[in-house]
């Protein structure tokens, strides 16, 4: 992947949950990670003490964080009214010239803050709730 902008990474929201994504934020700041847990099955018997894990176990997980200020009204309701549901929805994290990343997620933090001289920012933590797709560009 070449050097882009980082605002090229987008957030959205599937709004109407029959596939209707809305971009829902200006985030200033982004990470998407991608987790998998192991699972160890190291015994006496490992060939000289080297730890083993067994294939195509565990847990996998994505996460993304953002902080910025919302695109609107309508993206901050959005957002507000499934946090406090602790409702999962579908979700796109679109990665210019890599992808993009779809699936169930369920808002875990939702921040708000400001100060006296500047507009009222936010920030945002999603975890995956169900399986994940990958599309590449």
């Amino acid at each position: 992947m070449a050097a882009q902008k980082g605002r090229d990474l987008l957030l959205k929201l599937d709004i109407d949950g029959m596939g209707g994504f809305l971009t829902v934020a200006g985030l200033r700041a982004r990470r998407l990670a991608f987790n998998s847990e192991t699972v160890d099955i190291t015994d006496s018997d490992s060939a000289g003490r080297w730890r083993e894990l067994l294939a195509g176990s565990g847990v996998q997980r994505a996460s993304v964080s953002g902080s910025g200020i919302f695109k609107d009204a309508q993206s901050d309701a959005e957002i507000r009214a499934r946090f406090f549901a602790g409702a999962t929805a579908d979700w796109q994290i679109v990665v210019p010239d890599f992808g993009t990343v779809e699936g169930p997620f369920q808002i875990t933090a939702l921040e708000y803050a400001g100060t006296h001289d500047a507009e009222v920012t936010f920030e945002l933590a999603l975890e995956s709730a169900g399986a994940i797709g990958f599309s590449a560009s």
